[in-house]
């Protein structure tokens, strides 16, 4: 599968919640416990900007912003750990709560009324009430940033479609340890959701005239 079923529709900015995935310093940055695995590509593909830029546009329409970090308390106990990434987190000591690797990289600190939702599984939505919040909201539209695009970035797209949401993935705003296994998931996923660039954003806004590219980061 190579083309979006169909273009990109105009969205309603006042009903998008663009969700943060995952931007920590273990995860996203070079002396993270995860930064061998996604730093580079982070960094390669202008990722953090690119975020910071739909994150810029989605709360200059109206749209909600939020948070989606992953953190466990000493010992682990809520961490099952059934494949091979969450032995890794038990065994680097990574993602611990209160820790600096926990945190969410300054570049792109949450404002302060900004939800932010703290899980232990494969999906923003698992445990969590980020449901709620967006329906609270009004939100019909989902747009996904972060890291990583094949894990937890896919399992929350994928959760979102399940309950009813427009999900669309910001290509150019996610990274994976690989190219390849980035474009794989933005592939396959286009049969469920879809695909956007950054710079393509508010042009589907409806009533808005915002542009994305007057935005540094």
């Amino acid at each position: 599968m190579t083309e979006q079923i169909s273009e990109t529709a105009p969205m309603n900015p006042m009903r998008v919640a663009i969700i943060n995935v995952h931007w920590q310093r273990d995860i996203a940055t070079s002396k993270g416990a995860f930064g061998p695995f996604f730093a580079e590509s982070v960094k390669r593909g202008g990722c953090v900007s690119n975020a910071r830029r739909a994150i810029d546009a989605v709360r200059a329409a109206g749209g909600m912003v939020v948070y989606a970090r992953v953190a466990f308390r000493t010992g682990y106990p809520e961490l099952v750990q059934n494949n091979a990434l969450y032995r890794q987190v038990a065994a680097a000591e990574a993602l611990l709560e209160g820790s600096e690797g926990a945190q969410i990289i300054p570049e792109l600190s949450p404002d302060p009324a900004d939800p932010i939702v703290t899980h232990t599984r494969l999906s923003a939505f698992q445990g969590t009430e980020l449901d709620l919040m967006l329906r609270n909201r009004g939100v019909d539209t989902v747009l996904l940033t972060g890291v990583a695009t094949d894990v937890t970035v896919s399992g929350t797209a994928k959760d979102a479609v399940g309950l009813g949401y427009r999900t669309i993935l910001l290509a150019d705003a996610c990274a994976a340890a690989t190219d390849a296994a980035h474009a794989a998931v933005l592939d396959t996923f286009q049969i469920l959701g879809e695909t956007l660039d950054t710079a393509e954003l508010t042009g589907t806004f409806t009533g808005h005239s915002f542009d994305i590219a007057s935005r540094t980061a």
